[in-house]
């Protein structure tokens, strides 16, 4: 099978079949509509998350997306459902693939396979029906499916790929191919059909996310919080901490260095002194993981700020629970404690030498 606009083969979580695998031509039915990819001209304004108009997702359509993504409580990053679907349909609300013997195989401005969508669509605008070629229908259900499919992932820290880049796949795929390779499937899968899906998605989410004051991001973006020498490390064994380990990695500083977000992002969380962590925030970047900054002397950012990476967010110091000043920097699957993974690891495929 042969992708056309990257329409999925799975979409919205069902296994492929080794028919649908083996067929060798897609047609892409509708052509795009005049204005369906221009909306907003050529404006470059921004909405929540996203990245409006020109290069970035029509203006008709920006306010379902980033209604599906709010209404998700897994952090699902709206510029990942934009992303899609500018894959998946070009923005079309009347694309349709078919296999090479007329079978309808996705429909609609998400690429809902029938099947799928018969049990898994819902009435996004509350008119009565549930209608595939309704963008306020389909881009709901794309967010509930994304959204269900994201909280699966995140059961699955041992898989091969960030939760968000699972759940991608999931929709592609089926969640039960996600689960047979234990991550995303390998390029030998369905000629890689999968494999490039999810990387063309996480190519496009940085270009598609709207950053105050500043270009969407790229891979470019990342950058270290501090340039300083590590800590205690990820993972270490005691007794002083509520978990029997260390949640985070510490960079040692004195206080009142300048700290830079690692990544491009919004700030979903920010709270006082008091506490174990002291003055800490916490940001979504734009692949569905957090970064949590601790120990804080001042915080320069506030609740709902978007940021760039490597901008100043605060400074160094020594509030909350520590035997001396440093930044302690955590990784999540989630805003909340306990869904730490290793700094090391996710900084380094970013593209980071730490």
């Amino acid at each position: 099978m042969e992708f056309k606009r990257g329409v999925a083969f799975a979409a919205a979580g069902m296994a492929a079949s080794p028919i649908v695998i083996g067929l060798g031509i897609i047609l892409l039915i509708a052509t795009l509509d005049e204005d369906s990819g221009g909306g907003g001209g050529g404006a470059e304004l921004t909405a929540g998350s996203l990245r409006i108009g020109k290069g970035g997702v029509p203006a008709q359509y920006a306010g379902l997306v980033q209604k599906a993504a709010d209404d998700c409580d897994q952090g699902l990053p709206a510029a990942v459902l934009a992303a899609q679907i500018q894959q998946e349909s070009g923005w079309n609300p009347r694309a349709e693939s078919k296999d090479e013997f007329g079978n309808p195989i996705a429909q609609g401005i998400a690429q809902f396979i029938p099947g799928t969508w018969a049990s898994s669509g819902i009435d996004g605008n509350n008119d009565g029906k549930k209608d595939v070629w309704d963008p306020e229908d389909a881009i709901p259900s794309q967010g509930k499916m994304m959204c269900a499919l994201l909280k699966t992932a995140k059961k699955h820290p041992d898989y091969n790929g960030s939760p968000i880049e699972l759940a991608l796949a999931g929709y592609n795929a089926g969640w039960g191919r996600v689960v047979e390779f234990k991550g995303i499937p390998p390029k030998r899968f369905a000629r890689g059909q999968t494999y490039d899906y999810v990387n063309i998605i996480m190519a496009n989410v940085a270009k598609l996310t709207a950053h105050e004051g500043t270009e969407p991001g790229s891979s470019g973006d990342w950058s270290l919080p501090v340039k300083a020498p590590l800590g205690t490390p990820y993972h270490k064994a005691g007794s002083m901490w509520s978990s029997g380990y260390h949640t985070g990695i510490d960079f040692a500083v004195p206080p009142g260095t300048a700290l830079h977000s690692i990544g491009p992002g919004k700030v979903v969380e920010k709270t006082g002194p008091g506490g174990p962590y002291g003055n800490q925030i916490v940001i979504r970047h734009p692949d569905g993981m957090y970064s949590q900054y601790a120990h804080m002397s001042k915080v320069k950012v506030s609740v709902g700020q978007s940021v760039s990476g490597g901008q100043v967010i605060g400074l160094s110091g020594d509030t909350g629970n520590v035997s001396g000043p440093h930044l302690h920097l955590e990784i999540r699957t989630s805003p909340q404690y306990g869904s730490d993974i290793s700094p090391v690891s996710y900084l380094r495929k970013k593209g980071l030498k730490i």
